[in-house]
């Protein structure tokens, strides 16, 4: 492969504290690792981690308007960090073009870190949901929708609290929740929930009773555990993304108190390992609930990108991104072969 590649590129300069785009960059040199992303406030400690190591990388910021998904480069490894929710944040065009540009990389050899497969779980709920099925995971039940008149008939033998759910999300987005099939009936009515996301589509799932009011969502990296967190439950809110910059707990005077280190039981984090290894991802969060109900866990999302936890080093204990570079900077040195 030649090395000459052109691409939009952003680069960003730490020790100068400013950032410069190219629009159109030739290189003859080899960059060694490539971060795909639309959000460069979310990998800043990825990119510090890179720099601090002195690697030869690079940033390509998918959110330019030139982003070209049909060229790749002399990478020895290809890092996806977009992320399902870069719809609600005007970055459509490159969410849905990551998928072409992920196999076009694969195509020519180039290992990529969470590829097309595990980023094809991203964009759809209702694949996470057929997953969960199919490996026989204790799941809430759902049902997919094809539009907003198939809802209410959906949920007629599902148990009710439950949640309407957009089938492309990402922290939360467009999640609505009923407490009655009246209520459920009388939005759909009103027209309040025509709005299933950028492929129209979408899932009704059931809200289980979430025992202590909290869910918990266990970080697996290379088929291994890497830590879990247990995260408190706030009214109204969806967005259970546990970084700072995702901001799940506006409002609240002691954030540091709803979330917490956690260690699931053995036979947990090996499911969690097992549906992250389903979907072919290297990296991801799998976040389950114990219901009330029954005493049980219950799996109900799959993440392919993870936003990991803020302060990490009090609340975990380490810094996840030096596990995470220690990973890349293998998977660069030793490919994994098909």
């Amino acid at each position: 492969m030649s090395a000459r590649f052109v691409i939009l590129v952003a680069v960003r300069n730490y020790h100068h504290h400013h950032r410069v785009n190219f629009i159109t960059q030739q290189r003859e040199d080899h960059v060694s690792i490539a971060i795909l992303h639309e959000h460069p406030q979310w990998n800043e400690p990825l990119f510090a981690e890179m720099e601090r190591r002195g690697l030869d990388w690079v940033s390509i910021d998918a959110s330019n308007g030139g982003f070209d998904p049909t060229v790749a480069g002399d990478w020895s490894v290809l890092v996806n960090r977009m992320s399902p929710s870069a719809w609600t944040r005007g970055h459509m065009a490159a969410m849905l073009e990551t998928p072409e540009f992920l196999s076009n990389a694969e195509s020519v050899g180039i290992p990529v870190i969470n590829g097309s497969e595990s980023f094809s779980y991203e964009l759809s709920k209702r694949k996470q949901l057929d997953l969960l099925r199919r490996k026989r995971v204790r799941h809430p039940e759902g049902r997919p929708v094809l539009n907003s008149d198939e809802i209410v008939g959906a949920a007629i033998d599902l148990t009710f609290p439950v949640l309407v759910k957009p089938n492309i999300g990402g922290s939360g987005a467009g999640i609505t929740e009923y407490q009655t099939r009246e209520e459920l009936a009388g939005a759909v009515e009103a027209g309040l929930v025509d709005d299933l996301g950028p492929d129209g589509v979408g899932l009704v799932q059931e809200k289980l009773p979430a025992r202590g009011n909290s869910i918990v969502r266990v970080e697996i990296l290379g088929g291994r555990f890497l830590y879990a967190i247990r995260l408190q439950l706030q009214p109204g809110s969806f967005n259970l993304c546990p970084a700072d910059y995702c901001d799940p707990v506006s409002g609240v005077a002691d954030a540091g108190d709803l979330v917490d280190a956690h260690v699931p039981p053995g036979p947990i984090i090996a499911e969690a390992a097992r549906i992250i290894e389903a979907t072919g991802a290297d990296l991801g969060g799998v976040e389950y609930l114990v219901n009330d109900r029954d005493g049980e866990a219950y799996f109900y999302d799959i993440n392919a990108l993870s936003n990991f936890v803020a302060d990490a080093l009090n609340v975990i204990g380490f810094d996840p991104f030096i596990q995470l570079v220690d990973f890349i900077e293998d998977r660069a040195k030793y490919p994994v072969l098909a």
